[in-house]
């Protein structure tokens, strides 16, 4: 199978695993285990960040910085393609009790100009503006990677309104390799952040959430309650030092097979248009004539290729560590083959 779903769908490599074997394990609910121990300070050295905690996803990572910074009745500012829209289940509904307010944006990126025409004056009427929720890369605008310039002012903005400050950054090393910005840099001024492990690094399970020693306190009760406190995570916190060691850099063969597969897309017949291509993500728009995403989709994975539907024509396509030159060939060839 070429399947160019999602770079969460990569698996680990054997020097992974293996890395697992012998690490010294513990209780991680009672500071216990040295690999989770190393793997949180090293994160939050990364992040600029007092404090971090291992969880098992990134999607628990957002919810309870979500709960952590508002109070029910608040509303979080975002962009309309958020993760925490699209893909979290209702989560800060059910779990916080907030409200959203969703922005439409270019590139996934909002100015300082559109958050404050979105903070709500005071009143008794209306909830209570209280988070600002940007996403490193914004993954419905293909991966692209919000300028710090433009990022670093959203942030001042919301600051200067007394705001909180949270920062998806499911993808975050994937712009540090990109522009070479290390992602404290990103993350500067945001009250909490986090990175993934199951994505481009290639690990089976994790992703670490930074902020101070106090927000990380609150959000250990969060996790205990929500049931992702575990026991001897090393196992899975050492494949995630192993990726920090040897999975970052090699980050940049992703971007330039995605780079490849656009450039290569944007001459099919199939194909109206191609997002540009900043990471690991190519979007691709159907020409009128083509059958419509799911229909693509589905004839795709006759060929053994297998791609995301992101709207009626709109597919999505992921570079990651499973997927090579072999691999882009067979999905170009596929999707040349569909009238």
């Amino acid at each position: 199978m070429h399947d160019f779903y999602s770079d969460t769908q990569t698996r680990p490599t054997r020097a992974m695993r293996e890395a697992a074997l012998d690490v010294p394990l513990g209780d991680e609910r009672h500071d216990a285990d040295p690999p989770t121990l190393e793997l949180c300070a090293r994160v939050a050295e990364m992040l600029g960040m007092e404090a971090a905690l291992f969880l098992p996803s990134g999607t628990m990572c957002n919810e309870i910085a979500i709960a952590v910074h508002t109070r029910p009745g608040d509303e979080v500012i975002c962009t309309r393609e958020s993760h925490i829209i699209f893909a979290e289940s209702g989560g800060p509904a059910a779990l916080s009790g907030v409200m959203m307010y969703p922005i439409d944006s270019e590139r996934g990126m909002l100015t300082p100009e559109q958050l404050g025409a979105a903070i709500r004056p005071r009143s008794a009427h209306a909830p209570r503006s209280r988070l600002l929720v940007a996403e490193q890369t914004a993954n419905l605008a293909g991966g692209a990677i919000w300028p710090l310039e433009q990022l670093n002012g959203v942030v001042l903005a919301a600051q200067e309104a007394g705001l909180a400050t949270h920062l998806d950054g499911a993808r975050l090393l994937n712009a540090q390799v990109a522009t070479g910005i290390p992602a404290a840099e990103y993350a500067r001024g945001f009250d909490s952040a986090w990175i993934a492990f199951t994505k481009g690094l290639g690990c089976p399970v994790g992703a670490v959430l930074a902020g101070s020693h106090d927000f990380i306190a609150q959000a250990w009760l969060l996790k205990r309650r929500w049931g992702g406190a575990m026991r001897q995570t090393g196992v899975l916190t050492a494949m995630c030092l192993y990726a920090l060691d040897h999975h970052v850099d090699r980050l940049a063969e992703d971007h330039a097979l995605a780079q490849s597969i656009g450039a290569r897309l944007s001459v099919l017949p199939l194909i109206k248009s191609v997002m540009r291509v900043d990471t690991n993500i190519v979007m691709a728009d159907l020409a009128d004539h083509a059958p419509d995403a799911r229909e693509t989709a589905r004839r795709l994975r006759e060929k053994n290729v297998t791609v995301t539907v992101v709207g009626p024509k709109r597919l999505r396509m992921v570079t990651h560590l499973d997927v090579g030159p072999a691999d882009a060939d067979a999905l170009i060839d596929a999707l040349a083959g569909i009238a």
